[in-house]
């Protein structure tokens, strides 16, 4: 196994400069900095350098939907990640390897609508990068010219650097995701924390600096042993983001409703919940159906009334329509 097989580059996130060598998305990623409709300025990649530059952490949500992108921009997110969590906690699937395309790219034009300042990031579904990396260019295509997506993300070690080089040469930022991979949660023996122990440990140190040198510009590192997360952290050049994978990494990122208390199988040991808004919505909707079936809604408060002097025209019209039915 190769152990501290890379040389590691001085300046920090140099492999943004050499995506924006290659970029021909150039307009999009790369101009001024501009305020948003929202008054909020633009998060670019050059907004994520500097970030890390400037050692304060970055942080990541996803969003699935609308009103989830819209909360994301509300909230001053750096990073909106259209996770394919949205598979279990959105579509009701039982993992994330359900997900395809088309939903995916469904959903990010949704975000896209609402967040209009945090950077976007597509999650590529299981099936549509491992095959080959033409594949996986083709399809990080999609997510920029279909989902309205600024980057994409995909899983995988060291086995994923050409897809990755591949994917960057034409100037589409990528995100690398190592440690517990829920695409490939069956071969790691469900969802179980990774770098417990050495072996694993130097395996998932290996596999980050691989990521790194292919040319992601962050990298995810979920559910890994804090110190081999802080480990990672400390000799990359680029962000990691971690999710359970304690504090010292560059940012985190959290489910929108893991964090929100709206997933109703379980939370993760990781996730901090800040709100319990299952219980609020189902309250809410608990209310409603016991007002409309006992009348209390809904009002005059709710209702529209005619125009002034209309009420009365009307009920004469009713009159004669009522008269002539008794003929």
């Amino acid at each position: 196994m190769r152990i501290f097989a890379f040389l590691f580059r001085e300046t920090p996130i140099s492999n943004l400069r050499s995506v924006r060598e290659n970029m021909y998305f150039m307009k999009r990623f790369y101009s001024s900095i501009s305020a948003t409709k929202s008054g909020r300025t633009k998060v670019t990649i050059n907004t994520i350098e500097k970030l890390y530059k400037d050692k304060e952490a970055i942080t990541m949500l996803t969003a699935y939907d609308y009103p989830s992108g819209l909360f994301v921009e509300k909230a001053g997110i750096d990073i909106c990640l259209v996770g394919d969590s949205l598979g279990m906690v959105a579509l009701g699937y039982q993992n994330t390897s359900r997900n395809t395309m088309e939903e995916m790219l469904h959903h990010c034009r949704a975000v896209a609508r609402g967040a209009k300042s945090p950077f976007l990031v597509g999650d590529m579904p299981f099936g549509s990068y491992e095959t080959s990396p033409t594949d996986a260019l083709k399809n990080a295509i999609r997510f920029i010219k279909e989902g309205d997506m600024e980057s994409v993300k995909l899983e995988g070690g060291s086995e994923m650097l050409e897809t990755i080089r591949k994917i960057t040469r034409v100037g589409i930022p990528v995100i690398g995701h190592v440690g517990l991979t829920p695409q490939r949660q069956a071969s790691l023996g469900g969802f179980r924390v990774q770098g417990k122990t050495v072996e694993n440990a130097k395996k998932l140190i290996d596999d980050a600096k691989a990521l790194q040198e292919a040319g992601c510009f962050a990298i995810v590192i979920e559910a890994v042993s804090e110190p081999v997360a802080n480990y990672v952290t400390k000799r990359l050049s680029i962000p990691t983001i971690g999710i359970g994978a304690g504090a010292g990494t560059s940012g985190q990122v959290l489910v929108q409703q893991d964090m929100l208390g709206c997933f109703d199988r379980f939370v993760p040991r990781f996730c901090k919940q800040y709100a319990n808004l299952d219980k609020v919505i189902i309250d809410a909707i608990k209310t409603y159906n016991k007002e409309v079936k006992t009348g209390i809604f809904p009002t005059a408060e709710h209702s529209y009334p005619m125009a002034k002097g209309e009420y009365e025209k009307f009920l004469q019209f009713i009159n004669e329509i009522e008269k002539n039915s008794d003929k």
